[in-house]
């Protein structure tokens, strides 16, 4: 028995960036579906951003406080290299991902995170951190597969083909009103929304290179983490004051959905999914961290699954039904 146990440890030790990037996009998953309630009911997508660092940041504060300890002395022009790189990866990402699914809806936004591998390849390939040989197999399934994830998020946002029958597992309501559950968006908002979403996941794709760089100056993460949150922090809430200037009780927050989404969104997914993120670059690369992110979609789905989505060739519908129990 204990040989069999030191033999499950030794393998989730080795297997250790597998199961932690299964969690982050489990979590994901999570995000995109709470994130949309919360905005969906009246929530400032900027105010939003801003708690959410807020809670991130108080979150790792005591982690960062003993992990600083053990690292290196912080210089100025490192906190300033972080100070850019929370601009771009986690304020500018975050506030493009909040404004987007106003426009568009959970669904897409865990669709469209299938375009992260195929751009932090493309990324990482320009700037050398992913070698790649079109002579080779592999070489040419990556850039195969970049080419298929891109066309397909474009087909998905742009395009709307006939009605998928077969994906209608349970009968139709005469009467739609159950359709308000969710938003329907015009085609002009599909679009924006589209646009701003390619917007956020580049950032955040730029975001991931630019952690495998960071983690190798300053290696302590947990730390490294907690600064980019509260740098991300403090250039929300200027962006949300500037935004929100005239509305005041915006930055209302009760004991609902919008505390819980907030409070999941800062502590579970920025606080410690991005520090699982910051390690795993750090031991397989960007590349590796960004290609999970697919799997968002599938974990969206199995949340979903007491709910009934009327599909169409590339673009979702945008609405849903609360699945009826059969007779």
């Amino acid at each position: 028995m204990k040989s069999f146990l030191l033999g499950c440890v030794a393998t989730v030790e080795k297997n250790r960036p597998y199961f932690a990037m299964l969690f982050i996009q489990f979590m994901y998953a999570g995000m995109a579906l709470l994130s949309k309630a919360a905005i969906s009911k009246g929530m400032s997508p900027y105010v939003f951003v801003v708690y959410r660092q807020a809670f991130a940041s108080v979150a790792l504060s005591p982690f960062a406080f003993f992990d600083s300890k053990q690292s290196a002395p912080l210089s100025c022009s490192l906190l300033c290299k972080l100070f850019l790189v929370s601009l771009v990866g986690l304020t500018a990402s975050s506030n493009l991902y909040c404004v987007s699914i106003n426009y568009t809806s959970a669904t897409f936004a865990a669709a469209a995170t299938n375009t992260v591998p195929a751009i932090t390849f493309i990324m990482a390939a320009l700037i050398r951190v992913e070698s790649i040989s079109i002579k080779r197999v592999h070489g040419l399934a990556k850039i195969l597969g970049s080419v298929l994830s891109l066309a397909g998020a474009i087909t998905f946002a742009l395009v709307k083909g006939p009605s998928l029958g077969f994906m209608k597992w349970y009968p139709e309501n005469q009467n739609h009103s159950s359709h308000l559950l969710t938003t329907v968006h015009s085609k002009v908002d599909i679009v924006r929304g589209s646009l701003m979403m390619l917007s956020a996941n580049t950032a955040w794709s730029l975001w991931l290179i630019l952690q495998g760089f960071v983690v190798k100056q300053y290696p302590a993460k947990f730390r490294l983490t907690a600064i980019q949150c509260l740098f991300s922090f403090m250039q929300s809430t200027v962006v949300a004051v500037a935004v929100e200037r005239n509305n005041p009780s915006a930055w209302r927050l009760g004991w609902d959905i919008h505390l819980l989404s907030v409070a999941y969104c800062g502590v579970i997914v920025t606080g410690i999914c991005y520090w699982l993120q910051v390690c795993t670059i750090e031991t397989k690369g960007p590349v590796f961290t960004a290609m999970f992110t697919p799997l968002a979609l599938c974990c969206w789905h199995y949340f979903t699954s007491g709910w009934t989505l009327q599909c169409s060739v590339g673009e979702e519908q945008g609405w849903c039904k609360r699945r009826k129990p059969r007779s």
